[in-house]
């Protein structure tokens, strides 16, 4: 029997990785509450919900084990760990309501010198909001439990390493609940631990990935100038980060995943007279997509002119970055599925997503074949095996995401 138990509610792409790491690394027993019995199903069976490599050996360790379990009800533990989705209302208003939702379902498994820790993405204040529900339903909690605020920095792809080696913001309500909070993710982060309060930690997090989206949004306003002015931006963005303080991100048709295309409205919704930096960013991002659909149906246009017929389009990639299976905001499913509901009569369409197996009833095509079928080629993800491909001269190929750079 380990010394401690861990109650994670939300088995998702963070807090499931998080669950099995804590088990595996950490020395502690671990029960992983969702709402969907499926994936509760899955983790218990051993079988990881989505891609993540080594995730899936890691998790039949700690199943086997006994060291970590799945259930859709939490348990009486010696810390909680809400990390569920914070999704948006109304006009990118950010929605608490699922971290609500979980904190109110450990409210009766709580007890005095208890842990609580919210990972998911969240305003500024929703950690006070939290202890503020906490307190007022079970006052005796009041100074008794440890309240605190820890983002997640991980990169899909490169989760256990990263889970395990990147430095951690940790932010409690008082100075006494961050100790406890560190004291924890010592169990298993050998990055440092940055100790400091739930409001700054909070704002860290939001501001990390606005950052990127301000830069992204440098590359991908970079690759529209280069584009009108008839430049290969991918020469361009080589030949300019040979400056010593020089960094240019490759440009996309976008911004997608739950943390860069997501957490910018956080900051905008609430200072929208201050944030306006980040708010033209997130304006330039989103107009990429649009901008990347009007460039292939335009590529369409041209082609049933010239050839007076319809061209076979390849749409290559659905998920929003390289080699993974993640949809969520995903740039290039928003591109598929415009021109799949705006081109259907002028083009055939095949869609390719060499990374999930069924996507909304559309058929996928294998991208080999897609390839050797195309008149069309739409480069919408760089995945790996996509560079493969061998260029064909004979085909259009409109490179979004710098798959032949």
């Amino acid at each position: 029997m380990k010394d401690f138990k861990a109650c994670f509610i939300g088995l998702g792409y963070i807090g499931l990785p998080t669950a099995i790491i804590a088990a595996s690394k950490g020395g502690v027993d671990v029960v992983g509450v969702d709402i969907n019995p499926g994936i509760v199903e899955a983790t218990n069976a051993g079988h990881l919900h989505f891609i993540e490599p080594g995730m899936e050996d890691l998790l039949r360790g700690v199943i086997a084990d006994g060291s970590l379990r799945a259930s859709t009800v939490p348990e009486h533990a010696d810390a909680f760990f809400i990390v569920v989705p914070t999704p948006f209302k109304g006009d990118h208003e950010p929605d608490i309501s699922y971290v609500e939702a979980a904190t109110r379902s450990v409210l009766p498994f709580l007890r005095p010198g208890n842990l609580f820790v919210i990972e998911s993405t969240s305003p500024m204040g929703t950690t006070e909001k939290m202890a503020e529900l906490i307190f007022s339903e079970r006052p005796e909690l009041k100074g008794n439990i440890a309240v605190a605020y820890c983002p997640e920095r991980v990169l899909p792809g490169n989760v256990i390493h990263e889970l395990v080696n990147n430095d951690r913001v940790i932010g409690g309500i008082d100075g006494a609940s961050t100790d406890e909070a560190a004291r924890f993710y010592a169990r298993f982060v050998s990055g440092k631990l940055h100790k400091t309060n739930a409001r700054t930690a909070e704002m860290c997090k939001l501001t990390e990935n606005s950052s990127r989206d301000v830069q992204i949004a440098f590359a991908n306003e970079l690759s529209m100038i280069c584009d009108k002015a008839g430049i290969n931006v991918w020469e361009l963005i080589e030949l300019a980060n040979r400056h010593p303080r020089v960094n240019i991100l490759r440009p996309g048709c976008g911004v997608g995943g739950h943390c860069i295309a997501v957490d910018p409205y956080f900051i905008t919704s609430a200072y929208p007279e201050q944030a306006r930096i980040i708010a033209t960013a997130r304006s330039i991002n989103n107009y990429k997509s649009e901008w990347t659909a009007e460039k292939v149906k335009n590529a369409i246009l041209r082609f049933r002119i010239d050839r007076g017929r319809k061209p076979r389009v390849a749409l290559m990639g659905l998920v929003f970055k390289p080699d993974i299976d993640d949809l969520r905001e995903s740039p290039a499913r928003k591109i598929a599925m415009e021109l799949i509901g705006e081109c259907a009569a002028d083009a055939e369409l095949m869609v390719v997503e060499p990374n999930i197996t069924e996507f909304k009833g559309v058929e996928l095509t294998d991208f080999n074949e897609a390839y050797a079928a195309a008149d069309i080629v739409v480069f919408l993800t760089a995945h790996s095996v996509f560079r493969s491909l061998k260029a064909d001269s004979s085909k259009v190929e409109l490179d979004f995401c710098g798959v032949r750079s």
